[in-house]
């Protein structure tokens, strides 16, 4: 009797196991995933049974520590990998039919990489593999004039930044023949890809320069029909023949002394054409974006808030101007900034479009730009999307964007343009003087008000010149 009692007891406890088995699923394919957007990592059981009281963890391969762990019907995230603080979501009603994808939001492109889906009971444990890949959309393509060569073909630069992974650029014509071009130069700036080519072409009409990776794509073109193209290559040919007949000018003066004048007009002639040639290299060196005179119309009254500024910087009494006052005041508070010498605007947007001028003239370290209501504002931290600023900057006398990304600027600027498109979710920055375009940061993932921000540098700083809010 007791053999059979035990056989029961031992067969019960198989079925029982048995019963409590399960197959953890993941997607056969990898998760595509945009920057800045929202993304679901699939993980399933089957059969579909509950997993409410089930450890349920998500974690890194490549960096074998946490990204979510549920246990205990609960989430217990102390021990999660600091880049994914407050950024994951299991869906608790979906647990019960044995659903644990997980939610990422805002998602980076330092995301990318092998995720494993771990699900353990008393007695089973099974996981899946999800491989996630991140796609990052660049700034607008932007084409510049090189100038035409003897032969008349004109050399166009298209360049690029911030994308992922690494993208192709093309030339098309018109007709959307791809156009032969030299080797694409490629960059990577943190984590991202920057390229640019030059292509030589012979005829007029409509180019196309297209940046695109898997998903994604984007293009701008210009018009070689136009006008001021036309005069110029007529120029540059032109100069070409006035050339050829100078050095054969300049073979018959031994045998003809009397053509000495007529060598003479000549040469005026092809210096008169030279000049006339640079003075349009100068004036066709860059193409600007958008003209400011549009941006302009979106222009907003700011007044920077003394309340928030860090306690060396003085704020004029009208909130227009901010200098370092050598020295720091008795105040402070939870709003101040307190290592970085930046101060906010007073009014922040939510929505629409608004632009805002600042002159940086003779001032030797400085940033500019916009930033999110909740971003920190205590201690050293990065002026970068990822903390709620996009700014631009001048220090160690380079220029840079998202304080890391270098510029190569050919003017230095007097007086900096900002603008913002919430709704397109873009941040541009203008030499208002040269009228020429900085940077511009793309797809970007705002939340809640942005405010107009402008920083002397961290700690202090040695330059009297302030930093001028300009109203006209």
């Amino acid at each position: 009797m007791k053999f059979i009692c035990l056989t029961l007891l031992l067969v019960s406890g198989i079925t029982d196991s048995r019963s409590e088995q399960y197959e953890v699923v993941g997607p056969a394919d990898p998760v595509l995933a945009v920057a800045g957007e929202d993304v679901i990592l699939p993980c399933s059981v089957k059969p579909n049974i509950s997993v409410v009281d089930m450890r349920v963890e998500w974690f890194r391969l490549d960096l074998e520590d946490s990204v979510h762990l549920y246990e205990d019907h609960e989430d217990r995230n102390t021990d999660q990998i600091q880049s994914y603080r407050g950024r994951t979501k299991l869906y608790y009603q979906e647990l019960q039919r044995g659903n644990a994808s997980l939610k990422l939001s805002t998602v980076r492109v330092s995301d990318e990489g092998r995720y494993k889906c771990f699900i353990q009971t008393k007695s089973w444990s099974d996981d899946a593999t999800v491989d996630v890949r991140v796609e990052a959309v660049g700034s607008p393509p932007v084409i510049t004039v090189d100038g035409f060569d003897r032969s008349g073909g004109l050399h166009l630069q298209c360049e690029s930044e911030g994308w992922n992974p690494e993208p192709d650029l093309e030339w098309l014509d018109s007709e959307g023949v791809s156009l032969s071009s030299g080797t694409t130069e490629t960059h990577r700036n943190t984590d991202r890809f920057g390229v640019k080519n030059t292509v030589i072409v012979y005829h007029s009409g409509k180019i196309h320069c297209r940046v695109k990776v898997k998903h994604h794509m984007l293009e701008t073109l210009i018009d070689t029909s136009n006008n001021r193209f036309i005069s110029w290559r007529t120029s540059v040919i032109m100069s070409s023949v006035f050339l050829a007949l100078s050095v054969i000018a300049g073979l018959l003066i031994a045998a003809f002394a009397h053509k000495y004048r007529e060598q003479t007009q000549l040469r005026n002639e092809k210096s008169r054409i030279q000049d006339e040639r640079d003075q349009l290299l100068r004036s066709l060196k860059t193409i600007i974006t958008q003209a400011l005179t549009h941006l302009r119309r979106y222009r907003v009254k700011v007044i920077l808030d003394a309340d928030s500024a860090h306690p060396r910087l003085v704020v004029s009494h009208g909130g227009k101007q901010v200098r370092d006052g050598k020295r720091r005041k008795e105040e402070d508070g939870k709003d101040r900034f307190d290592k970085n010498l930046g101060v906010l605007g007073k009014d922040g947007f939510s929505s629409g479009s608004f632009f805002f001028e600042v002159q940086v003239k003779n001032q030797t370290v400085w940033y500019l730009g916009v930033a999110r209501e909740s971003s920190n504002r205590k201690n050293v931290f990065s002026l970068s999307p990822d903390d709620g600023y996009w700014t631009v900057s001048l220090r160690y006398g380079k220029y840079r964007a998202r304080d890391s990304d270098s510029l190569s600027l050919t003017v230095n600027p007097q007086r900096v343009g900002v603008f913002v498109d919430y709704e397109k979710r873009l941040v541009s920055f203008y030499d208002v003087k040269s009228m020429s375009h900085i940077y511009t940061y793309t797809d970007q993932y705002f939340t809640g008000k942005l405010y107009p921000f402008v920083s002397l540098g961290y700690w202090r700083n040695e330059n009297s010149t302030p930093l001028i809010i300009c109203d006209e």
